[in-house]
């Protein structure tokens, strides 16, 4: 039997959450959310009717409820009133003994029947321990037998020193049935939080490490995943701050400070493990949001991508394929099977050329709409046609273009051209980069400076959209 961990995310891997009765080891550095992950535990077990004890022998439980509560963004103490959870202040263990520490953990499990028991924490239960040999009663007693024999599934908190990755004291890591150690660590100068699941007995792990956020309580993020959309419906535009344009996301939109300034130029910078899907997730509600405003969207597609999977993005959106052809004009180099009116071919001869076919083309578009219009441009397929210098030349005029237009350009540079993305940044006003760790989408800003958030397609709406979930 499985008693479920209250994280969002954790129980999909470990097959439902913690065997029932079980002792789990919590590990990490101070600050990492030890504390939060394990009152989320109780919440979630005073929701479906199993009491909880919390045993705190560093903080002071008024404090600890008020902390709490916040971080959670619910009421703690309403769960305290109701008998649902009980805490146990122990702040002043240093002057009790092993016994009298063992009779008020067991007394408090019994007293409100509890099914969940956390200890926060046994580092500092050990500590204010006189003798080593109550360590080891503490371990043996009650937490290997009594807790078990009454079928009280258990969280222990463990603090790890800053610098160290010894966990405990070594006994107990070996008595528990699991032990979970999460971490905040620098990834790209800013915080990244990750769980890992360094053991769980009797349980087929499918990921052993998980990105998760502290933002309205202890939340993993999940690995990128394309999600059908169940019941279609047409894509709904969010409306354009003032000299703005919006992203067709509101998440995106915050991300950005409220949208994308008119006029401006978006560098986004994709890292080797990033899919084509993961990053048509954050382009695509940016496109519907011109199309379904009546607005012009033009498109240099990176290679792998055709026409006719940009038009089936299109239709997945709610849009018919004769708004498609009248609203989205698409460049290729390829000479095709059949024509389409809303292909503008580039002879791949003439850099200045091909700007004079596609800024000429752009204008018509933006006579016919009436406004700005969003370009997005593979510099991929630039650079395989006119070189890198080529490349700068062309999104250096193109950036010029928008900005006379009150438009804005999206350039994409590829996995392996971080000089080039960081020279080409100096053109962008806005640059950011996507990256994949742990199967988890991240996107963050380099320019404007920004957290790191977790990139999630959402189909809930009727049509594909973007989640982005801070980690805070």
């Amino acid at each position: 039997m499985r008693v479920p961990s209250g994280i969002d995310g954790l129980d999909e891997v470990t097959g439902g959450g913690f065997p029932k009765g079980s002792l789990i080891l919590i590990a990490g550095n101070p600050g990492t959310g030890k504390t939060v992950f394990s009152m989320k535990f109780l919440v979630r077990g005073a929701e479906a009717g199993e009491p909880g004890l919390y045993v705190s022998i560093t903080e002071d439980k008024d404090l600890l409820i008020k902390n709490l509560s916040k971080h959670l963004e619910l009421d703690i103490k309403k769960y305290v009133d109701e008998g649902k959870i009980r805490i146990i202040d122990l702040v002043a263990v240093k002057d009790l003994g092993v016994s009298a520490c063992l009779d008020m953990i067991l007394g408090g499990v019994e007293s409100i029947g509890a099914e969940r028991l956390v200890i926060d924490s046994f580092t500092a239960l050990a500590q204010a321990l006189r003798e080593p040999i109550d360590v080891r009663i503490i371990v043996q007693t009650i937490l290997s037998r009594l807790v078990r024999r009454m079928g009280c599934t258990t969280v222990m908190i463990e603090e790890v020193p800053i610098g160290e990755n010894k966990v405990g004291l070594g006994l107990e890591e070996f008595v528990a049935d699991g032990v979970i150690k999460i971490e905040a660590k620098e990834f790209g100068e800013r915080l990244l939080r990750d769980l890992t699941v360094i053991k769980l007995r009797g349980t087929e792990l499918s990921e052993r490490k998980l990105v998760f956020t502290l933002k309205g309580g202890f939340k993993t993020i999940p690995p990128f995943t394309v999600k059908p959309v169940e019941e279609p419906r047409r894509f709904k535009p969010i409306p354009d701050p003032p000299g703005m344009f919006s992203t067709g996301s509101f998440d995106f939109d915050l991300m950005l400070g409220g949208g994308v300034p008119r006029g401006n130029s978006i560098l986004i910078e994709i890292d080797e493990k990033t899919s084509t899907s993961a990053y048509h997730t954050i382009l695509l509600p940016f496109a519907a949001n011109f199309v379904a405003q009546c607005r012009g969207v033009y498109l240099l597609p990176s290679s792998g991508v055709n026409y006719d999977m940009l038009m089936r993005l299109g239709l997945s959106c709610g849009f018919t394929g004769k708004e498609f052809q009248e609203y989205v004009l698409v460049s290729s180099f390829q000479m095709m099977e059949e024509d389409k009116p809303n292909i503008l071919r580039l002879e791949g001869m003439s850099l200045s050329d091909d700007l004079r076919t596609i800024t000429e083309r752009l204008d018509q578009l933006t006579y016919k709409t009436g406004d700005g219009m969003l370009c997005i441009v593979g510099l991929d397929t630039v650079m395989n046609w006119y070189g890198e210098v080529g490349c700068e030349k062309f999104m250096n005029i193109l950036s010029s273009y928008v900005r006379k237009r009150s438009s804005t350009l999206v350039c994409l540079v590829k996995a392996g051209r971080r000089l080039l993305a960081k020279r080409l940044s100096s053109i962008a006003d806005i640059y950011l980069r996507m990256v994949r760790e742990h199967g988890v989408q991240i996107l963050y800003g380099v320019k404007p400076r920004t957290l790191l958030f977790g990139v999630e397609m959402d189909t809930s709406k009727g049509y594909p959209t973007l989640k982005l979930t801070p980690v805070v």
